[in-house]
């Protein structure tokens, strides 16, 4: 609409843009805005600086630091939108969580140096757009440091803010501690915490780090005492501290004390409950506590619904212990509407495609045919399609070991969703019908689909399908089913070349099988 609008836009009516479509994440149309700008049609700006730098912003939000990076290096081509501080902390920052230690320096550089470009001045303008890093772009490195894990990084800057009479604040010391953690060096994450603790009050994010560092050596006991003492305090602790206590102590086994700090956490979250319960859980997985999952999967249907996120967990670690059958009641109770939440019984969870297939593949494993029968079933009943890679081998082996039934619904199935079965199922089915003595129905089985992948099953094929159910089979039949397809030869047109060959095929290892053969002869041409 830029485009085509035949109106003059200025510098507010473009930052209002930029705002609106960064209210809504949508960067993509920020950067065509960007693209516009610089071919400057009907648009002459004065104040593109502070365009820019909600450009800036807008990107940072959206995590793309590249593209950041690209409108940065843009503003240095013209007098009127050279970076300001303002500019640096939201490219720093920006470039700070992604963990662009290089890029990030780069920026610095671009900071503390002249310009690159000679831009043509005024006798009486003296400008000198120089600056000195200060505590935010200091802070932008040491989360750089963190993601990158840095520690030397972390030093560097301390060093430079001694030198700059920077006073760190405890943001400042929390990252520094962050970076120990990260980089596993738990003794100074403790002497970071005393030095901020002697020189003031301790924040949440150093708490919240200590806890961490206390927590991966183990130290439970430490790490209560440590959030209790931030509580006399009077400090209030954020969602992710309470969340990483619950989960040390989850890891230690305490799940009850665990679930004392979800009533914290509500307080405090911006996310789900859900996401809070289902970490929980997974944490106690992690470490073995099986029956600590299950005790806080009970609790949390008190307060909220699991979601198939964490019925899918719970049901992947029951199968992977070996509870196959708390994985069946599990599945009978999603299917039932037996999870739901207490507190919203609108709030039910639902089963999806991988809480089928985790089910089911566990019970072929397990040679369960009655519950994978019933999970299969209840699958497609829920909407959900036959995967012939996935569930094609786990359905001939049901039908193998007695399922015959299934086989018959899976093609019903097939047919009304007019999908082709795959040979295997077709080629079983016409054996199935055979071995009950229906020529007609098991003739019907190939002829429905015989331009399909089944005429390419050789003669040695059919051969041995009829071979491995020799048992079952009578001979009486098999010598019907001959006569029966060489009379539909002989009134077959022989322009339909396909279902002759297909027919042929099957009569040869009828041949074959009736006398005892191993393989098969091949036809004569003429016949």
């Amino acid at each position: 609409m830029i485009h085509d609008a035949k109106i003059k836009f200025s510098d507010h009516s473009i930052l209002r843009i930029v705002q609106m479509l960064g209210r809504y994440g949508n960067w993509k149309c920020v950067l065509q805005v960007v693209e516009w700008l610089q071919s400057h049609e009907r648009f002459k700006s004065y104040k593109s600086r502070y365009i820019y730098t909600t450009v800036l912003d807008v990107l940072g939000k959206a995590k793309r630091p590249f593209e950041a990076l690209n409108v940065f290096y843009t503003m240095q081509n013209q007098l009127s939108s050279y970076p300001d501080m303002a500019a640096y902390h939201c490219i720093a920052v920006t470039l700070g969580q992604a963990g662009l230690i290089k890029e990030l320096f780069d920026v610095i550089d671009c900071m503390c140096s002249p310009p690159r470009k000679k831009f043509k001045l005024s006798p009486l303008q003296n400008w000198d757009p120089r600056l000195e890093p200060d505590l935010i772009v200091y802070n932008a490195v040491l989360n750089a440091c963190v993601q990158q894990k840095q520690w030397e990084g972390a030093f560097w800057v301390l060093q430079q803010l001694k030198e700059k009479n920077i006073c760190p604040t405890n943001s400042t010391y929390g990252l520094v501690m962050e970076v120990m953690l990260v980089c596993g060096k738990y003794n100074l994450v403790y002497e970071f915490f005393n030095k901020v603790d002697k020189s003031s009050i301790p924040g949440a994010l150093n708490y919240k780090v200590l806890v961490n560092a206390l927590w991966r050596e183990g130290k439970i006991d430490e790490a209560v005492m440590a959030v209790k003492d931030m509580e006399s305090r009077g400090i209030v602790g954020s969602a992710s501290l309470y969340y990483d206590l619950a989960r040390c102590l989850c890891s230690g086994g305490r799940c009850k004390e665990a679930l004392l700090q979800v009533e914290k956490i509500c307080k405090v979250a911006n996310k789900p409950l859900v996401v809070t319960y289902t970490g929980l859980i997974q944490t106690c997985i992690d470490n073995g506590g099986m029956e600590d999952a299950k005790y806080i999967f009970n609790h949390m249907c008190n307060y909220c619904s699991p979601n198939s996120v964490t019925c899918n967990i719970m049901m992947k670690s029951y199968i992977k212990h070996g509870m196959l059958e708390d994985a069946k009641d599990l599945l009978h109770d999603i299917l039932n509407c037996r999870i739901r939440s207490k507190a919203d019984s609108n709030q039910v969870a639902t089963a999806d495609k991988f809480t089928f297939n985790t089910f089911m593949e566990a019970c072929a494993a397990a040679k369960r045919w009655n519950d994978f029968e019933y999970a299969f079933r209840e699958m497609l009943l829920n909407g959900y399609h036959f995967d012939e890679r996935r569930h094609l081998r786990m359905v001939l082996d049901a039908f193998r070991h007695g399922k015959e039934q299934l086989l018959d619904d899976l093609w019903h199935y097939l047919c009304r969703h007019s999908r082709v079965p795959p040979s295997p199922v077709i080629m079983e089915r016409f054996c199935l019908k055979l071995m009950q003595g229906d020529t007609l129905a098991a003739i019907s089985c190939v002829s429905s689909f015989h331009e399909g992948k089944i005429c390419n099953v050789s003669s040695m094929s059919w051969l041995n399908l009829l071979s491995r159910n020799a048992d079952r089979l009578k001979e009486e039949h098999v010598t019907k089913l001959a006569h029966e397809l060489n009379s539909l030869i002989s009134l077959r047109s022989s322009s339909d070349s396909i279902s002759l060959s297909l027919y042929q095929k099957i009569i040869s290892s009828c041949t074959a099988f009736l006398s005892g053969a191993t393989v098969v002869e091949k036809a004569p041409s003429g016949q």
